[in-house]
């Protein structure tokens, strides 16, 4: 009976998140608000028939009380991060709290899935996350000195990855974090967000051309110290951030052009100068030459999602397991492979909705300032998805960044966070403003 309700809803799985991925791209065409509340209320139907949906099968596969508990907990969460938002911030965007509900809950099941320790471990993060992060669209939408630090933003990230070069902990040939009493954090992912801060405060006081080679040299230095750390994977994020934020302030195809040079240039210097870069670009070339040590995981993950096919094992009947980190670089090979190709694809579109989201805010604001920072977080984010699912499809060498909201990490939890939270200041400063607009033009 087991087998038959896996069979059977993993298919409804797929419908869910199809017709939750559909209504995420609806709202784009829809032009009255009452229209956009209406397709995000069946969003949230489906994600929650979904969440629920997978939590039958981990109770049939692990016949645990405690898993109950936790799946009660999590809708518990949703429901409360959901009106809350909505009762405390009236011009939030919706979109972007159920995309984060159903990227988050996506999360949960297959962590769960894989680690329930992990699993339930996360869920405390993000809890703590939700609550850490509330402030920041009330500080977004009346604290205009913000732009008035960029040196703060600038001077704090290099130290902090000056620290981690010099004293961090080493995971897989890459220096990423810090322990402080039992507990590991990895700067860089907080730095990201300072970093965009400060190429913004920069470029709207000024985009002449000692501005700009000043604010090159800094990002240059933020780079210089992620490749002497061997955090390949977050110089890259860094770099496209920067030459976006660079490109949207001047419009100059001169400095874009150096940049994307000098870039190319450091990416060679890389190759040669570290074995473990050499290693992943050699995996990813040809990693059945050496499947069993170098090109293990590429492999692995290869050969889970070619199982999975598209419309996956069910849950519980793949061995995802078999993938080195699965639950962190390569979650995203265990979501195909069990869950399906199709779902899989339908968590990419859905982070690209979220991208629409975050360039319509951006391209709708009207100072310098808040349009560079959407631009800037927009870039981090969509190059960390595309990282992490390109090095997993083998479309690019692995660069081993986690997928966000979906794979494990506290440090990423946070800063993901953080960001969406950034753009929902930004979204709800610009709900505001047009109300005035239009109070103001029904007075005349």
């Amino acid at each position: 009976m087991t087998n038959l309700i896996i069979q059977i809803s993993r298919y409804l799985m797929i419908l869910l998140i199809a017709m939750d991925t559909y209504y995420n791209f609806r709202f784009f065409s829809m032009r009255d608000e009452e229209g956009k509340n209406r397709v995000c209320g069946r969003q949230l139907v489906c994600m929650f028939m979904l969440h629920f949906l997978a939590n039958i099968l981990i109770w049939l596969n692990t016949e645990s009380v405690t898993m109950l508990a936790f799946y009660g907990a999590q809708v518990v969460f949703f429901l409360l991060y959901i009106y809350l938002t909505r009762l405390f911030y009236r011009n939030s965007s919706r979109l972007l709290v159920n995309n984060m509900c159903t990227l988050l809950a996506t999360g949960f099941i297959i962590l769960t899935r894989l680690n329930p320790d992990r699993a339930m471990r996360q869920f405390v993060i993000v809890a703590a996350a939700a609550v850490i992060t509330w402030i920041i669209p009330f500080i977004i939408d009346r604290v205009w000195q913000l732009v008035t630090f960029p040196w703060v933003y600038g001077i704090l990230g290099l130290v902090l990855l000056g620290v981690v070069c010099v004293i961090g902990n080493t995971s897989y040939g890459a220096q990423l974090s810090l322990s402080f009493g039992g507990f590991t954090v990895q700067p860089s992912e907080f730095v990201k967000i300072s970093f965009v801060f400060f190429v913004a405060a920069m470029f709207y006081q000024s985009t002449d051309r000692e501005t700009i080679i000043k604010t090159t040299v800094v990002a240059a230095l933020h780079v210089l110290v992620l490749v002497l750390s061997k955090d390949l994977g977050s110089a890259l994020i860094f770099f496209v951030a920067y030459m976006t934020m660079l490109f949207v302030a001047t419009s100059s195809y001169l400095w874009f052009g150096a940049g994307i040079a000098g870039g190319s240039l450091a990416a060679v210097a890389a190759y040669y100068l570290f074995p473990h870069v050499r290693r992943r670009v050699e995996a990813w070339a040809d990693p059945w030459s050496d499947i069993a040590n170098k090109g293990y995981q590429v492999a692995q993950a290869l050969f889970a999602i070619g199982t999975g096919g598209w419309f996956g094992m069910g849950l519980y009947r793949g061995m995802p397991e078999k993938i080195p980190v699965v639950d962190k670089d390569f979650v995203f090979a265990a979501i195909s492979e069990e869950m399906g190709a199709l779902y899989a694809l339908c968590v990419l579109f859905l982070c690209l909705g979220c991208y629409m989201q975050f360039m319509l805010i951006a391209m709708k604001m009207q100072a310098m300032f808040y349009k560079l920072i959407a631009f800037g977080l927009g870039s981090v984010y969509i190059t960390q998805v595309f990282l992490t699912i390109g090095g997993v499809t083998k479309f690019i060498p692995s660069t081993g960044v986690t997928l966000p909201l979906v794979s494990y990490g506290g440090s990423s939890i946070v800063s993901t966070f953080i960001i969406f939270q950034v753009i929902q200041g930004l979204y709800v400063l610009k709900r505001g403003e047009e109300e005035e607009e239009e109070n103001s033009s029904e007075e005349e």
